[in-house]
């Protein structure tokens, strides 16, 4: 794991784009909406991760976000969620997404050694 202190924001701010459905005016309300996502993408430096959120439908009753993640060394990654509101839905996908990346990161731990229990003889 990366200890090079990308900032509060660092890694997000520098590796989101803005997809369909949104505008820049939208950053920060994203951006707050994911913050908690950036201690999970610690491991890569900012130029590693790619990372994409948009809307599909915005404020109409099936709005949906998609929040992709293509982090290096790993495989995409694409989590969804529908609600009316925009945050809502932008902390569900987050929520997602953080499931898969901390699965990803539980699969690819080594096995933990472990001595067999024998008792005295």
């Amino acid at each position: 794991m990366s200890e090079s202190g990308h900032g509060s924001a660092g890694i997000l701010e520098s590796s989101l784009r803005l997809g369909a459905g949104l505008e820049e005016e939208d950053r920060p309300r994203v951006l707050a909406a994911l913050a908690t996502l950036e201690s999970h993408l610690s491991r890569w430096e900012p130029d590693q991760v790619d990372l994409e959120v948009s809307v599909k439908d915005r404020d109409g009753p099936d709005q949906k976000v998609t929040l992709q993640i293509w982090p290096a060394g790993w495989p995409h990654f694409v989590a969804v969620a529908r609600s009316r509101d925009l945050d809502h839905a932008l902390i569900e996908a987050r929520k997602e997404l953080i499931r898969q990346l901390e699965d990803e990161r539980s699969r690819r731990k080594p096995p933990k050694h472990r001595t067999p229990h024998h008792p005295p003889a």
